[in-house]
């Protein structure tokens, strides 16, 4: 009988290389993450991505944080308008478009895009909501604010795909092999700078 030959561990290495090869490039032209607002707890959950952007702190991802500190790297001129954006957009439900802008631990100020969706009860009340942020600064252009939200705006294929990614991500766990969590962030990196892109010639 002939020995049976085994599959190296780390075959899979030649095909999670690429991934995490583009996965950086895309991390270094377009810092994507996503976030998971629980309305009627009062808490905010980020990915890696987000809490970097929106806390200014990488380490506070997977966590539950309180409003302030979920914000805390928001540019004081925009937090009043964002907070409003946010309440007006959680009662009527539907997506949600918003840019604004965050200021890094170094002082930088950054252009970020937030792209989430509201979901209500069946009485109407808001109960949750997920999105992805996606940071615009280098196709930002002047100083104008794309804001949208409206219940009836119909969901193209990126909006749908983004959801799916979404939930995706938000399903994989620490046991999920490092490359099918490598090929989701590229995946939602590339849905991210599509959907930024496509927010400029609205």
């Amino acid at each position: 009988m002939g020995q049976r030959s085994k599959t190296p561990v780390n075959a899979i290495d030649g095909f999670s290389e690429p991934l995490d090869r583009l996965r950086a490039a895309l991390e270094a032209s377009c810092v994507v993450g996503v976030w998971d607002w629980d309305i009627v707890r009062h808490v905010v959950v980020y990915d890696a991505g987000a809490a970097r952007l929106l806390a200014g702190d990488p380490a506070l991802a997977e966590t539950e944080l309180d409003g302030s500190t979920a914000i805390g790297a928001v540019h004081p001129a925009d937090h009043a308008w964002l907070l409003d954006h946010v309440q007006q957009a959680s009662k009527t439900g539907g997506l949600a478009v918003a840019e604004y802008r965050v200021v890094a631990p170094d002082g930088t100020v950054r252009w970020l895009l937030s792209r989430g969706r509201m979901f209500q009860d069946a009485n109407g009340r808001p109960v949750r909501s997920r999105g992805i942020i996606i940071d615009i600064t280098e196709m930002h252009q002047g100083s104008e604010r794309y804001v949208m939200s409206d219940l009836s705006a119909p969901a193209d294929a990126l909006e749908r795909a983004a959801d799916l990614a979404i939930a995706l991500k938000r399903t994989l766990d620490g046991d999920t092999p490092a490359e099918v969590r490598a090929a989701a962030d590229v995946l939602l990196m590339s849905l991210g700078r599509a959907i930024a892109r496509s927010s400029f010639h609205r």
